[in-house]
């Protein structure tokens, strides 16, 4: 067992070695979607397009629960592993590995058994329905795989081999990415070739994440460490809500949203499958940003759990503002991009009607206004469950979508039509922000103190 560095090495170094892995991995996991829409904008039409967004609910709800249990394992880890206390980090991995398999099960019998009446809550319409059907009743059999492969991310990169979960997510990327236009346009399989690439995708990536449990360096696995323990899992799930929260949250605004912009758009000339396709495009490309934020986030979260463990405040401090400054590049490139080249991003899906460019550039262009300042949040929200105060994390994961969000969704619209649907995302966006900012300085400060409080323990004046 060799001894951890996150507690010695420059925190710049650190974040680079941990967060470009984390950064790479979480950009291929939203590659899969984003494949899966271009070969499907190209090969079956925007109809296509829109089923793949109506089923995207079931991407988040699966992610939803790989952070619950990853990341809620990883914290425990990372925390124990600061404490020196390499026996209850095994303890809390192996009941996590454990955790995460028996959820995904059960979420794979669920949905494949409501999968009818999930998909009408998601809003297909008539016409979006049968390719719906058919693209998540074979995606959904890869679920399982795609929620332990996550999970187990988390705690690969916990043990300091953030470039091994990175290589597992990109074999199942590259496989996916190889046999999308092999099905779709030499097989003419059509969306049913998209869904199997996908699955294959994760099953390869799977293989290589499960094989890590034999190459573990921090901690040492006995056979009693891989039982469910109610406690632990209750314990695990704790440090994990903020997170999967937060995805929980993004679900039932895709339900809002498409929902409403079916039902708004049908009272305009754009319809009622035009909005749904174009919102699947927008949220897809943004998905790219997010996840270069939620790589950033998963990258420096390790390093500010052990030293919060360790009582390295200074060093706490110095990860988080090193986070918020990559982010900050990351988002300003990302709404440079969405403001300037929006319909070059969206012929990228395939062609359409005039109609439907028009409107996908006013969404990509209104919704996304406040993408800036959108990470800080997502980061803060991590922030808070790596130091162990999963309650405000999990607080702060839902203000964007729950608090914010979903009630400007749902009141905009009344006053300003479907421009109201648009013009909620940056208003909640900055609004999320802003308590960020604020609960985040609060918990620095307190940490100054404490450390300035230890020093002059430490040397007392005379």
């Amino acid at each position: 067992m060799t001894e951890n560095p996150l507690g010695y090495e420059k925190i710049p170094k650190l974040l680079r070695n941990f967060a470009i892995p984390s950064i790479t991995a979480a950009l291929v996991g939203s590659l899969y979607n984003i494949v899966d829409q271009i070969f499907i904008g190209q090969g079956v039409g925007y109809l296509g397009n829109a089923a793949t967004n109506i089923c995207y609910p079931f991407s988040t709800i699966c992610l939803a629960i790989s952070l619950l249990v990853g990341i809620g394992s990883a914290s425990r880890v990372s925390l124990y592993l600061g404490n020196k206390k390499p026996e209850a980090a095994a303890k809390a991995a192996g009941n996590g590995i454990v955790l995460m398999g028996s959820l995904a099960l059960v979420y794979l019998a669920v949905g494949e058994l409501l999968l009818t009446q999930l998909l009408q809550l998601f809003g297909a319409t008539a016409e979006v329905f049968p390719y719906a059907r058919q693209y998540a009743g074979i995606t959904l059999a890869g679920m399982p795989f795609l929620i332990v492969t996550n999970g187990m991310s988390n705690l690969i990169r916990a043990d300091g081999s953030p470039r091994y979960s990175m290589t597992c997510m990109i074999a199942g990327a590259v496989v996916n990415t190889i046999l999308d236009p092999i099905f779709i346009f030499i097989f003419d399989w059509g969306i049913v070739g998209a869904a199997l690439a996908t699955i294959l995708g994760q099953i390869f990536s799977f293989v290589l994440a499960v094989r890590y449990l034999w190459h573990f360096k921090t901690i040492h696995f006995e056979k009693s460490s891989f039982q469910l323990n109610i406690r632990d899992s209750l314990q695990t799930c704790s440090m994990g809500i903020s997170g999967s929260s937060n995805q929980i949250a993004i679900t039932l605004v895709q339900i809002v949203l498409y929902n409403s912009l079916t039902y708004y758009g049908a009272q305009t000339a754009y319809g009622t499958d035009i909005p749904l396709a174009a919102c699947g495009i927008v949220m897809k490309t943004n998905a790219i940003i997010l996840s270069i934020v939620v790589g950033i986030s998963q990258g420096v979260q390790p390093i500010i759990g052990f030293n919060y463990g360790a009582k390295q405040y200074p060093r706490v401090r110095e990860a988080y503002l090193l986070a918020v400054r990559w982010n900050l590049i990351v988002s300003a490139i990302g709404f440079f991009l969405f403001q300037c080249f929006p319909h070059f991003i969206i012929s990228l899906f395939g062609d359409g009607q005039e109609l439907y460019f028009e409107f996908s550039v006013l969404f990509m262009r209104t919704y996304l206004f406040m993408v800036l300042v959108n990470g800080v949040q997502l980061l803060s929200s991590s922030f808070f469950t790596a130091i162990g105060k999963a309650l405000k994390g999990a607080l702060l994961a839902l203000t964007r979508q729950v608090f914010f969000l979903i009630p400007l969704i749902l009141l905009l619209p009344l006053r300003f039509g479907i421009m109201g649907v648009l013009l909620a995302g940056p208003v909640a966006d900055f609004s999320a922000f802003v308590l960020s900012v604020v609960l985040v300085s609060i918990e620095l400060r307190k940490q100054k103190n404490a450390a300035q409080t230890a020093a002059s323990r430490s040397f007392p004046l005379d």
